[in-house]
């Protein structure tokens, strides 16, 4: 007699296959939010799917989606940074399986690579109350309060005026130990948002040219890149991109084989260089977007 599949591995196979074809469909990659939410939107949940966990807060789909994903990554069907999830190519491949070979291939080879999580035939089916206590789930959990620290961040940015996310970057460029010479007061810039140098009085090589747009729900286009290098007179001139929002394919191409050197950093990066360098900020300075450090029992894996 076959065994009776469990409630939460239902409930991962129908999310997991949803997620997977979402992505697909947004051309392999997603802020993981917005994953949850089109998963809410065009997946049915009943009473005991959608019940909330009293000592995390969390949704029982959610919870068991979350936990699941894990196996999705260490298969290398699934990556995540930043909030960012993306599909890798043997994760567009594994579609082709349908839900329940999806998922059941994820575990075997989250398994093969867990060594320490080596269980008997008996524990396949773990239900969601077993989960909740596992060390998979722990990390789970970290994940969805890293996502939510990274969603503050983003809804912070996205309050913020073109101007102040100018100034955003100017102070990142500070503390990372540039020397500011020129920030585009309010009107039109010439395609020129800040100069920066590596010598307090610029006279040393290269002259950083850099251009700011705060566009947190669009992509950069080619075109934006073009214009870019459009500023750089200067053989030696180096082009720095930040947007609060992503850039196109075409974009990063045009700023890969452009003769000039040209620095992109997305919403991602910026966050990353913000951390980085944020004890180098004086306290004015923390306080345009102040960080508080949470330290969680980790792992070495």
């Amino acid at each position: 007699m076959a065994k009776q599949t469990s409630k939460s591995k239902k409930i991962a196979q129908k999310t997991i296959f949803a997620a997977f074809n979402i992505l697909k469909k947004e051309g392999g990659s997603l802020r993981g939010k917005e994953i949850v939410d089109k998963i809410r939107e065009t997946v049915e949940f009943d009473d005991y799917e959608n019940h909330r966990y009293e000592k995390t807060g969390y949704i029982r789909w959610e919870s068991v989606f979350y936990f699941y994903t894990i196996d999705c990554m260490k298969a290398g069907f699934l990556r995540k940074h930043k909030g960012v999830w993306s599909l890798t190519e043997e994760g567009e491949k594994a579609i082709k399986l349908g839900e329940e070979k999806l998922l059941e291939t994820a575990t075997a080879k989250y398994r093969e690579w867990d060594a320490k999580r080596k269980k008997d035939a008996d524990n396949d089916d773990i239900d969601d109350e077993i989960i909740e206590e596992t060390s998979q789930q722990q990390k789970a959990l970290l994940e969805q309060y890293q996502e939510q620290a990274v969603e503050g961040l983003r809804e912070f940015i996205i309050g913020k005026s073109p101007y102040d996310f100018q100034d955003m970057v100017a102070i990142l460029l500070e503390a990372m130990g540039y020397h500011i010479s020129f920030v585009s007061p309010q009107g039109k810039d010439g395609g020129i948002d800040i100069l920066a140098y590596t010598d307090p009085l610029g006279v040393k090589l290269p002259r950083i040219i850099v251009q700011v747009k705060h566009r947190p729900d669009s992509s950069i286009s080619s075109d934006d890149i073009q214009r870019l290098a459009g500023t750089m007179k200067r053989s030696s001139d180096v082009g720095i991109f930040v947007t609060s929002g992503s850039f196109s394919k075409p974009a990063v191409y045009e700023a890969r084989s452009s003769d000039k050197h040209i620095e992109l950093i997305d919403f991602e990066r910026f966050i990353d260089l913000w951390e980085e360098h944020y004890q180098k900020m004086s306290d004015v300075q923390k306080n345009i977007m102040p960080l508080q450090a949470i330290y969680f029992l980790g792992s070495n894996e």
